[in-house]
């Protein structure tokens, strides 16, 4: 196969940065392009001393559409940019591996009908040990089943915008799939005041931001006697980078449709 060239989108933000390490430092990989947005002084500067890896003479440009051919665009930044990038892949016939999050039904639907033609894995999270807890807790719940009260914890640094997290979200559509229902129906996602008992086949949310939290997800499965515990931390922002640049080269060999990293992983049942 030949080299998989990649442009990262976003490039000069802490997880651009990481993404543009994380490609060079992928076998069969190169960088052809890295952009941020207009009026950004990074606009110009070469992305691999911005993401302290050698100089790889790839200057970030304001818009996607003044850079080489590509394959696959690598996209961690904004609903609005990532809509606005989708026209450009589209057109191209290119594949994108998105981790945007934040997106609301309108802008889902809308990015989802721009790129009905392209190949696309869309995550919440590119991490390999998050993407096997997700499996881990949807055959959990399925077990388990509404014996057991559901609650699922997130935190992130004081930076992120949105709330709860899209992998906390993706944990809640796991478990609520092991008990065969939609999150929508059983979703609690604040409490405040006199909120009653608890009902049955609840699932329940909770967020801390603060400090330079990478990331930390906890699902719990409580009963009178018991409870079960599956979670994950992060670390390193890299993992979620390596995870991501692993899913675009699974995707340059995919034809077009919709996937997720359980399908780069081989997940499904």
């Amino acid at each position: 196969m030949s080299e998989l060239r990649v442009i990262v989108v976003g490039a000069s933000g802490r997880m651009g940065r990481m993404l543009v390490r994380a490609v060079t430092e992928a076998k069969g990989a190169v960088l052809v392009g890295a952009t941020e947005r207009a009026g950004s002084p990074f606009v110009g500067r070469d992305a691999g001393e911005l993401a302290g890896v050698e100089t790889l003479a790839v200057p970030l440009a304001a818009d996607i559409a003044t850079c080489n051919e590509a394959d696959v665009v690598i996209d961690f930044t904004a609903p609005a940019a990532t809509l606005q990038h989708a026209a450009f892949i589209a057109e191209r016939g290119m594949g994108i591996v998105i981790g945007t999050t934040g997106f609301d039904a309108e802008q889902l639907k809308q990015l989802k009908e721009v790129l009905s033609n392209s190949p696309v894995v869309m995550a919440a999270n590119y991490s390999v040990g998050v993407n096997l807890a997700l499996k881990l807790i949807e055959k959990a719940a399925e077990v388990l089943g509404n014996d057991y009260d559901a609650e699922i914890f997130e935190a992130h640094h004081k930076h992120k915008v949105d709330a709860p997290s899209g992998t906390a979200l993706a944990m809640g559509k796991s478990l609520a799939a092991g008990r065969g229902v939609a999150l929508d129906d059983v979703a609690v996602y604040s409490r405040e005041g006199i909120t009653g008992a608890r009902k049955a086949g609840d699932i329940g949310f909770s967020v801390l931001r603060g400090g330079n939290i990478v990331g930390e997800h906890e699902a719990m499965f409580i009963a009178d006697e018991e409870r079960i515990e599956i979670n994950h931390r992060a670390s390193d922002r890299m993992v979620f980078a390596r995870g991501a640049v692993r899913a675009a080269a699974w995707l340059s060999d995919q034809s077009s449709g919709w996937y997720d990293m359980q399908d780069v992983l081989n997940l499904r049942d």
